[in-house]
């Protein structure tokens, strides 16, 4: 049985989309580990409060003004997960995600999943913590088991800057609810058109882990 960091059973989800099929349930990425469990919805700590799960899960009509109510589909067809070969690359012999198609600039990519928590709950360790709430303390971790977005890379040491970026967004659960979670965006043009190529098919997905990720393994290795 798959534990997460506490040594408990994995939790599973307290908010669920439409079900899945028998073949989409047996369905995963091609490179998936065998031994991380791959989510289709977000699993939750059942230490949340219920304040903390109502900025999570809400009404489809309360969704906030000028967002988009998402519909996704895993696993998902335009990215892949992929070895690294690389010698120069600082993932070398592990693994990255890249595009699968032509991605657009703004395109959403997919959400990033994994044990949803409070501060209590933290693994200080873990390189796969990302905040969801600043407010409420939320974060998901993905550490011990997650989707294919838990394999994007920083920039750093690969390119020059990051062609994506993770940016909050709501997943349309389909039974009048959505759902507030981390997405990955392809980033936009801007007003300098810089990046307006969006991703090539075959390139590699990379965000920043901003500095403060950077400031705190390097404190972390040093103590």
């Amino acid at each position: 049985m798959q534990t997460n960091r506490k040594g408990a059973p994995a939790k599973t989800p307290r908010a669920g989309g439409a079900g899945l099929s028998t073949k989409q349930s047996q369905q995963l990425p091609k490179n998936w580990p065998t031994h991380v469990p791959y989510l289709r919805l977000p699993s939750y700590s059942k230490g949340l409060t219920d304040d903390a799960m109502s900025v999570l899960v809400l009404a489809k009509a309360d969704l906030p003004s000028g967002e988009e109510a998402r519909q996704v589909a895993a696993p998902y067809s335009n990215v892949k997960i992929t070895s690294i070969g690389d010698e120069s690359h600082p993932a070398h012999g592990q693994y990255g995600l890249f595009a699968s198609q032509n991605l657009q600039p703004g395109a959403f990519l997919l959400p990033y999943l994994g044990y949803v928590h409070d501060h209590s709950e933290t693994d200080e360790k873990s390189d796969y913590d990302l905040s969801l709430d600043r407010d409420y303390g939320l974060s998901v971790d993905a550490s011990l088991t997650g989707n294919e977005a838990r394999f994007i890379n920083d920039y750093r040491g690969v390119s020059s800057a990051p062609n994506a970026e993770f940016k909050d967004t709501y997943i349309d659960l389909g039974n009048g609810k959505i759902e507030k979670r981390v997405g990955i965006f392809v980033l936009c043009a801007g007003k300098s058109g810089k990046n307006s190529r969006g991703i090539p098919k075959g390139q590699e997905i990379l965000v920043s882990y901003g500095k403060g990720f950077w400031n705190e393994r390097t404190a972390t290795q040093e103590t």
